[in-house]
């Protein structure tokens, strides 16, 4: 029974405990029912397209994939591989869909193949269609389907009695690709990875046309990922922009149904990156654009007519300008909805109008409605520091009425601290809250009302497995500048039991916020802590969720100050917890496997022992987008890469004694984050002659979602732990 099973192996089989919760909602317009995914057991990898009738208060399946592919396993094609990877989906079944604007048709594939639902009767069928196909979208009217396969845009009507095409029953290719490089209607490596636009391909609010994307990778470096385990195979080749080199070509072209064809016009050598696009009846397509150094960016409006594109804002920061979920985007009214860093805070601005106060920090905006828009926020700058950090709240604020400064207010009532979502259609609110209090997520389905209150309507459940554990962190701000930390020790410890060895366990850099007011997010911490360890999870400077000057307090030095704060919170820390300074080690994996080799390196009289996972070691080998908005180009600032690289001769200089015991782990076949990195820290650490255990993961990615692989890489971690720090 699973309640028999050992954390780590719970822990790799449920995927971190997500199978069986449900997730992905859409609200129909008339508030008649929620659709969602999720699979039927917390150890069920399949997803079902779920939909839930707010009138009966039942739930049904639309779609199952293993009655769709008669119980045949999934095959997926390499532009499916590459969009879970750059989404870090390790699901199976259903891992997205789109509906159109009535919520009454949903789109979605399984094996390259094209399925339809029609959500009302919970019916699906499988449409001809040239495959694989990939990421299919209903038109906002329902009539047709959008899809992308072998690199072409395609369109195809669901009137069965429409013909012509070469994939029949009206199916055919609006824009195809001029060579091997090219490609419509796909997001390229950059946008998905980095700019978190998935999407290649975008309906007019009418039905008649699309902007598409159209991307060419001719001029991206490529870079090949082989498996040393088989070497019988071929490497598979991939178009990587590395800091410094040439991105991919990305255009816009609008594509009408009679055929027409507009390229959509702005100055593309100043600004190269498309980051968001958004068309809705409100107004024009909306573009927002950025400068390669992503100082400055422009908020275009299309004209589909001609394809000019007018300036509707500029954006300009000396440091960088981050990118937001949900903006740009129109009010009804017309009137721009985006997110800025003003007088040190993140407000959200409707046209000139400013709705919010540096007493929030704003994260998204999830719905914008007639009156209000519906957003979620962090305790800002200018608020009171709360008892504890890592709260994620879900507003709203209105924008209709006077004044300078509109209001807001919270929308349910949830546990607090609690970190919170929410999806909007009509008046209904589908609101996912998770606390410190209990395991999981629960989903209410609400209606909320003029006077702050709401009306549940509605609880989805989930099927996720309760953990064998339970995480108990201590939610606390620690040192001088308040680093958000959360401290978590051995089940049953008491004060009388002295000091315990010390795991830090960070990200600790830029878009990682560990430090979060829900239980699961630290349940592998207090896996850890119960073997023994006091844990600790400090998001220092650089990390999301504070201020804007927070966040960007590491510009040109990623290295010093993201150690710095580690340093400062494991010190401070040490004056309230029973901590053994004498023994500290450090684990992570992406940035804070960069981090936890820094601090091995550059502070082996704090740190003593160090897991480095799948770090970036010479930073020169990651994307343009992430690596240049901290560091620069490098041709411009050779020495910031050098001082902030571990490899380089400068990097290592700040190397010192004595050695630390290091293990290095990296998957073989991670495309993001590739394999070089750990080599070349392994060759720099053997010239210099430190020791150190090199653990390769072959068939692996950037993620471990193989549970053999994810269960026995803990109790390994353990094991080179109590071994390095000389725990029994």
């Amino acid at each position: 029974m699973t309640g028999q099973l050992s954390f780590p192996r719970q822990h790799a089989r449920t995927q971190r405990f997500t199978l069986g919760a449900p997730r992905a909602f859409t609200v129909a317009p008339d508030d008649s029912r929620v659709v969602f995914l999720r699979s039927r057991s917390g150890t069920d990898r399949a997803n079902l397209l779920w939909v839930y009738d707010l009138a009966e208060r039942r739930e049904y399946p639309a779609a199952d994939p293993a009655a769709l592919l008669g119980g045949a396993e999934e095959e997926l094609s390499a532009e499916e591989r590459a969009r879970r990877e750059r989404s870090r989906e390790g699901s199976a079944g259903i891992v997205g869909y789109a509906t159109d604007l009535a919520v009454e048709l949903a789109a979605f594939t399984l094996s390259g193949r094209l399925f339809a639902s029609e959500l009302r009767a919970g019916v699906t069928r499988e449409l001809p269609a040239p495959g694989p196909v990939v990421d299919p979208r209903p038109s906002p009217d329902g009539r047709r389907i959008a899809y992308v396969a072998q690199g072409a845009l395609r369109v195809r009507d669901l009137d069965e009695g429409a013909g012509g095409g070469d994939g029949g029953g009206g199916d055919r290719a609006l824009a195809r690709p001029e060579g091997d490089t090219v490609s419509y209607g796909l997001a390229e490596f950059i946008a998905a990875e980095e700019m978190d636009r998935s999407r290649g391909f975008w309906w007019s609010p009418d039905s008649d046309a699309l902007l598409v994307a159209r991307v060419d990778e001719a001029p991206v470096r490529r870079w090949w990922i082989a498996d040393p385990a088989h070497p019988d195979r071929r490497p598979a080749e991939v178009a990587y922009p590395a800091a410094g080199t040439d991105n991919a070509e990305v255009r816009l072209v609008l594509l009408g149904l009679d055929g027409s064809r507009t390229e959509i016009e702005w100055d593309r050598r100043r600004y190269p990156y498309l980051a968001r696009v958004h068309w809705s009846a409100y107004g024009p397509p909306l573009l927002l654009v950025q400068a390669r150094d992503q100082r400055s960016q422009l908020y275009l409006a299309v004209d589909t007519a001609t394809g000019r594109t007018r300036t509707v804002h500029v954006d300009e920061d000396p440091v960088w300008l981050d990118l937001f979920p949900g903006v740009p985007s129109w009010t009804p009214d017309g009137r721009l909805v985006r997110i800025a860093d003003e007088g040190g805070a993140r407000v959200l601005m409707v046209g000139d109008r400013k709705l919010t106060s540096g007493a929030l920090h704003v994260r998204s905006v999830l719905d914008v409605g007639d009156e209000d828009v519906l957003f979620s926020a962090s305790p800002g700058a200018d608020a009171a520091l709360p008892e504890g950090p890592g709260e994620i709240g879900v507003f709203r604020a209105w924008f209709r009425g006077s004044g300078d400064q509109g209001g807001w207010e919270p929308v349910g009532e949830r546990p607090h601290p609690a970190v919170s979502s929410a999806v909007r259609g009509g008046e209904v609110v589908v609101l996912s809250y998770a606390g410190l209090d209990r395991p999981g997520a629960t989903v209410e389905v609400l209606r909320p009302a003029a006077d702050g209150s709401a009306d549940r309507l509605a609880e989805i459940p989930s099927h996720a497995e309760r953990p064998v554990i339970t995480a108990r962190p201590h939610l606390v701000f620690a040192g001088e500048r308040d680093i958000p930390c959360a401290v978590l020790l051995p089940y049953g410890h008491s004060e009388g039991d002295g000091p315990l060895p010390v795991l830090m366990d960070p990200y600790g850099g830029p878009h990682g916020q560990r430090v979060v007011a829900a239980h699961n997010a630290h349940l592998t911490s207090q896996w850890f802590a119960d073997q023994g360890f006091a844990v600790i999870v400090a998001d220092g400077r650089g990390t999301p969720g504070r201020s804007p000057a927070w966040e960007k307090a590491v510009r040109d030095d990623l290295a010093a100050v993201t150690l710095r704060d580690q340093v400062e919170a494991l010190e401070a820390l040490a004056e309230r917890y029973p901590l053994d300074l004498s023994r500290v080690a450090i684990r992570g994996w992406s940035y804070g496997g960069y981090l936890a080799a820094l601090a091995v390196l550059r502070r082996p009289d704090v740190f003593h022992a160090g897991i480095v996972g799948a770090p970036v070691t010479d930073l020169r080998l990651y994307d343009t987008h992430y690596t240049e908005r901290y560091l620069g180009h490098p041709d411009e600032q050779p020495k910031v890469y050098a001082e902030n690289s571990l490899v380089t001769d400068e990097g290592l200089s700040g190397a010192a004694e004595p050695h630390r015991p290091m293990m290095v782990v990296h998957g073989l076949a991670d495309d993001n984050v590739v394999v070089a990195h750990a080599l070349r820290l392994s060759s720099a650490l053997l010239a210099a002659g430190r020791p150190h255990e090199v653990l390769p993961l072959s068939g692996v990615t950037h993620m471990t979602p193989q549970e053999q692989v994810a269960e026995n890489l803990l109790l390994l971690q353990v094991d080179f732990l109590r071994r390095s720090l000389g725990v029994s």
